[in-house]
């Protein structure tokens, strides 16, 4: 496994904790006792970062691509699967939006149910066709 799926993995569990336990807990439980790689810690919290700093915007866009499916209804994985995904299509630049779109897919086959996979894959390509990423090249 790459260092970036790496780090998206972490990020997806640290947003997992952040919104079971709240903001308090975004550095202190985790990290706790794991040796990670800086390379790899330093993305994680990029993308933590980011998205709870654009949270709002992207929750609004998720919702609005997602039919018949709102946020609070989701899974609480697919939920922050597609949180990170959304702010690596609007803020990445140097992230392919395919790529994006792959990773989102694999890290909700391994953490998410069964459907996880599609759905991440459905809401993304609604949110990909429809919006104009900043910077983004495919």
């Amino acid at each position: 496994m790459g260092n970036r799926r790496k780090s998206r993995e972490i990020a997806l569990q640290v947003l997992y904790q952040i919104e079971m336990l709240g903001e308090s807990s975004r550095h202190l439980l985790f990290w706790k006792g794991k040796e990670i790689e800086d390379e790899v810690r330093t993305f994680a919290m990029e993308l933590v970062d980011g998205t709870t700093e654009h949270l709002k915007e992207i929750d609004d866009l998720i919702e609005k691509q997602s039919t018949h499916w709102r946020l609070a209804r989701m899974a609480v994985v697919d939920r922050n699967i597609l949180r990170l995904a959304v702010y690596e299509l609007l803020y990445g630049r140097e992230i392919p939006v395919s790529v994006t779109l792959n990773e989102a897919i694999e890290i909700a086959k391994k953490f998410g149910t069964e459907e996880s996979g599609s759905f991440i894959n459905g809401v993304l390509d609604q949110i990909a066709k429809g919006e104009s990423p900043k910077g983004k090249k495919e």
